[in-house]
């Protein structure tokens, strides 16, 4: 053990730093100067920077559980609250304070947005209506609103798009029309534009809209294969879409640049097929949970290519959730 100290008063063996969140371990007897020196690095615990956090909801049963992740870790899943109404197959979108759970189905399709505060661990409150109750629908969001896009309805599939303010409760107002009718596609965003791939059919078409303002959608490009039941999530200028079916290449991930137009890019693989998985983001990793009844989790670097890599487990394995997050690519100022 050193003796770090005048008159070896003190001793300590000193742990590096775990990262710069208010909840990151430093552990051991530091001097003033040290821990400057980690400060100016960017890697000292500082008060009020919370851990970029994900959150998984619903899913097959259905299920009520909601579950955490810190997303620039690995570990598994633990226990966050429970969603209003246990259902599969809705929506997520989120702030950098609050997510917002939307449609779903749970022996009827359901009409309900639940929220929970994704700082604190609890059980989710009652949002709003959706003006026509859907299920297996796309979502992507700024920080300000978040988007609910196709689906299925007791009528038919359909193309439209609905938002909300996220920081505050109430009913869905219509925003447009996708470029396509299709359920079981995947949304994802930048700060300005929302983007929206795969679908029934399979098809692998993409379209894109501006967030804040209303409008039907425009063609954005195609993904490499078509496929439904994925997932998507991006930084502020990459979306990153992964797993889906289309029979035979549901371990596909690939990539857009938010900003542009065109066809998405080969990114690399999960590491496993699945179908009706789920997908939240930090500004810089992507990680996709559950599909297939599995209770996996594995994660990328966004802004890189390269294959996922095994993350941990949810707390309960299942299909057809959703995810968000207080630091996906939407919230970049």
């Amino acid at each position: 053990m050193s003796k770090r100290y005048q008159g070896n008063i003190i001793s300590d063996s000193p742990v590096e730093p775990s990262g710069p969140f208010q909840d990151s371990t430093a552990s051991g007897v530091w001097s003033l100067a040290e821990a400057e020196t980690y400060t100016r690095g960017g890697l000292w615990p500082t008060a009020g920077n919370a851990a970029p956090t994900g959150l998984f909801a619903g899913g097959s049963g259905p299920t009520n559980v909601i579950e955490k992740i810190i997303i620039t870790s690995t570990g598994n899943a633990t226990d966050f609250g429970d969603l209003t109404v246990a259902r599969q197959s809705c929506g997520a979108c989120s702030s950098s304070t609050r997510g917002v759970f939307g449609g779903g189905f749970a022996t009827t399709i359901r009409n309900v947005m639940d929220y929970v505060t994704i700082s604190t661990a609890g059980n989710a409150i009652d949002f709003g209506d959706f003006a026509n109750a859907t299920t297996s629908l796309a979502s992507c969001s700024s920080s300000t609103r978040g988007l609910f896009a196709g689906g299925g309805r007791d009528s038919g599939n359909t193309n439209n798009i609905v938002y909300i303010t996220i920081a505050t409760t109430g009913n869905t107002t219509t925003f447009g029309n996708l470029t396509v009718t299709t359920t079981q596609p995947a949304g994802c965003s930048s700060s300005t534009r929302g983007v929206i791939g795969g679908g029934g059919g399979p098809i692998n078409v993409i379209g894109y809209v501006t967030i804040a303002t209303t409008g039907n959608a425009t063609d954005f490009g195609d993904l490499t294969v078509a496929r439904n039941g994925l997932a998507a999530c991006s930084s502020s200028t990459r979306g990153v879409f992964g797993g889906g079916s289309d029979s035979a290449s549901d371990n596909v991930i690939d990539y857009i640049t938010i900003a542009t137009t065109g066809n998405a890019t080969d990114f690399g693989d999960l590491t496993s097929p699945r179908v009706f998985l789920a997908a939240c983001s930090s500004s810089t990793r992507g990680v996709f949970g559950g599909g297939n009844g599995t209770n996996i989790i594995e994660y990328v670097t966004i802004d890189s290519t390269g294959n996922a890599v095994d993350f941990g487990d949810l707390t309960v394995a299942r299909s057809a959730l959703a995810a968000c997050s207080d630091s996906h690519g939407g919230l970049a100022a």
